[in-house]
């Protein structure tokens, strides 16, 4: 069976045109089904990745005026960009995850770590 036999994406509405998904073992994903991840070293609603470590791992934006439900939030990013936060933690993309499902970052530097809903 494969990754993308067992993979179901469950696509939750949000509060206005933004959605985002979620793998079927509750791992946060965006809508295309791409894992989410969160980085030890930002501190709530505050992100530390930019530069090389934000080529690995592009942060997920937003724009001023989405909105998702509880516990989602877009923080400010010194490029001036919005980056969406889960229970006030910035959310990440792994550029070495090819695929909906992928969930190659987990535990990278054992400062990467997937994130359930």
């Amino acid at each position: 069976m494969t990754r993308m036999t067992i993979f179901t994406a469950v696509t939750i509405a949000a509060l206005s045109s933004t959605t985002f998904g979620a793998h079927a073992e509750g791992m946060l994903a965006d809508e295309k089904g791409m894992t989410l991840y969160t980085f030890d070293a930002d501190t709530a609603g505050t992100s530390t990745c930019y530069d090389d470590c934000a080529a690995k791992w592009p942060p997920y934006l937003g724009k001023e005026g989405d909105t998702m439900k509880t516990d989602w939030t877009l923080v400010d990013r010194t490029d001036g960009t919005k980056q969406w936060a889960y229970d006030g933690k910035p959310l990440y993309f792994f550029a070495g995850d090819k695929a909906a499902g992928d969930m190659m970052g987990d535990g990278m530097g054992g400062k990467w770590h997937i994130i359930k809903e």
